[in-house]
């Protein structure tokens, strides 16, 4: 009887301990699932929901999901209905970018000149609207030549660019005011960014392939929409007491508050890391791609498949946002960096591998190996890209925080033309062609070798990490009264608008 009892009682604490295991799986799975909800909860909490609702549209909507259905309508354009060569389409994908390498002048513009007593608004009210247009004549003009359609389509970048510094402007505010949460402000933009990259590119292929790239141009006049939507929603303070007067004064001041900034070390430096990261990993993008839809050279991929490859690419991003945000927001800058870059010239050699066959050697198929490539690059590129914006966010001082994150930005964008270029013009030297691949493997690997020649150059990046101030203390003071200060940006309710 003892025995039968002593049996029962270890059976019902095995089906106890049990119950509770599976309790706490239970348990763990749902903190898991709602982990990213509490996030936004948090974020929302401490920096106002109408900050993050603001991020979500214009880095979501119209970066994120724009740029994916873009990308590969303006690549088949160019290439299928345009006729150019693949280091003609760089060069012309470089002129597409010019808009935001003048990101300064936006930036200028939204901290010094308001319209109609706003600062915010009617910046993104004129981003829409020019967006819209752009796209609008590229989509319904049937005639349209190569110039014509280029100036459409830097109209509609700047549309993009401007949305983009007004947004900043309030990043960069938040992260001065909130440094404990630079990281997640960047991780919201990040992410934001990379699902609707996600969406878009894996929307684009089939979109392309039903509508054509002008279908897809006029799809594309949706975004700029929600933008005009964002500005007419924003609640913003009105400014009574100002004067026109004193605009160019305050340029004057905003310029000579810039250049006083740039001349210290600890923002120069950065700044020339950031250039030289980005103008050394020459891009070749188009001889793949062109490479890609080859018949005969290449894999021949549709344009269904093309799509889902940048897809997985954009997936392959947004998981290194959140490796980013999970493992590595707290790391020492140059530590991320170094590791980054040496991988992110590694992975480049993938592409080597693929351009050479020898993954059918391998016995891996051309669509299996492509996904893993592009993942893997994308999201060591995104882990590459994190820490520069975070960095980017702490040089910026108080008063001109738009003015000096688009300059950092412009910077950026340079170095990617400077890149885009160079890459194009290895193209034309190596005589890769519509039809001609011959020479596309040493592209690739000469790109590869260049994009580890950065860590020599990481002692210009500060040792601290991004919960530490890298500016002095007197340039995160905004001066009482100024009229540059931050101010506290709300979005309207629709059921108060109503």
């Amino acid at each position: 009887m003892e025995m039968e009892a002593d049996s029962q009682e270890r059976e019902a604490l095995h089906h106890e301990a049990q119950n509770k295991k599976e309790k706490f799986s239970v348990k763990g799975l749902w903190d898991l699932l709602w982990s990213p909800i509490n996030w936004f909860k948090m974020l929302s909490s401490e920096l106002h929901w109408s900050f993050v609702i603001s991020v979500v549209i214009v880095y979501g909507i119209s970066q994120g999901l724009s740029m994916g259905l873009s990308r590969i309508s303006i690549q088949y354009y160019l290439k299928d209905e345009q006729k150019v060569q693949p280091s003609e389409a760089q060069v012309y994908l470089g002129i597409i970018q010019i808009p935001w390498m003048v990101k300064p002048l936006w930036g200028l513009f939204t901290d010094a000149l308001p319209i109609l007593g706003y600062r915010r608004k009617p910046y993104f009210v004129f981003a829409g609207v020019i967006g819209v247009v752009s796209m609008l004549v590229l989509s319904l003009d049937k005639k349209l030549d190569l110039t014509m359609s280029l100036l459409s389509l830097m109209v509609g970048s700047a549309g993009v660019a401007i949305a983009d510094v007004t947004i900043d402007a309030c990043v960069t505010e938040n992260s001065i005011s909130h440094p404990s949460l630079a990281g997640d402000m960047q991780s919201l933009c990040g992410l934001t960014s990379s699902v609707g990259a996600l969406v878009g590119f894996s929307l684009s292929g089939f979109f392309v392939h039903l509508l054509g790239p002008k279908g897809v141009f006029g799809l594309l006049s949706i975004p700029p929409g929600l933008v005009i939507f964002v500005g007419m929603m924003l609640r913003e303070s009105h400014l009574h007491s100002f004067s026109h007067r004193r605009v160019s004064e305050k340029f004057l001041d905003s310029g000579k508050a810039m250049w006083t900034t740039l001349k210290c070390s600890s923002v120069w430096r950065p700044c020339l890391y950031m250039y030289l990261s980005l103008a050394l990993s020459l891009s070749v993008r188009e001889g793949m791609f062109y490479w890609y839809t080859d018949a005969k050279g290449g894999p021949s991929f549709s344009k269904e498949v093309v799509g889902s490859i940048f897809s997985i690419g954009a997936l392959g991003s947004l998981f290194g946002v959140l490796l980013y945000q999970n493992f590595l927001k707290s790391y020492p800058f140059r530590d991320v960096l170094f590791w980054t870059q040496l991988l992110y010239g590694i992975s480049g050699l993938l592409d080597l591998v693929f351009v050479l066959r020898i993954n059918l050697k391998l016995g891996l198929p051309d669509y299996l190996f492509v996904v893993i490539d592009e993942a893997v690059s994308q999201m060591i590129g995104r882990l590459k890209w994190m820490p520069l914006l975070v960095l980017s966010s702490k040089l910026c001082p108080a008063g001109i925080e738009g003015t000096f994150f688009a300059l950092l930005m412009s910077i950026d964008h340079v170095g990617i033309l400077s890149s885009t270029w160079a890459g194009g013009l290895l193209l034309h030297i190596l005589n890769i062609t519509r039809t001609q691949f011959e020479n596309l493997w040493m592209a690739i690997l000469i790109r590869s070798i260049l994009r580890i020649l950065p860590i020599a150059l990481l002692f210009l990046i500060p040792r601290t990490d991004p919960n530490s101030s890298i500016l002095p203390s007197e340039m995160l003071r905004t001066k009482k009264g100024d009229d540059l200060e931050s101010e506290n940006l709300e979005m309207a309710s629709l059921v108060n608008g109503i």
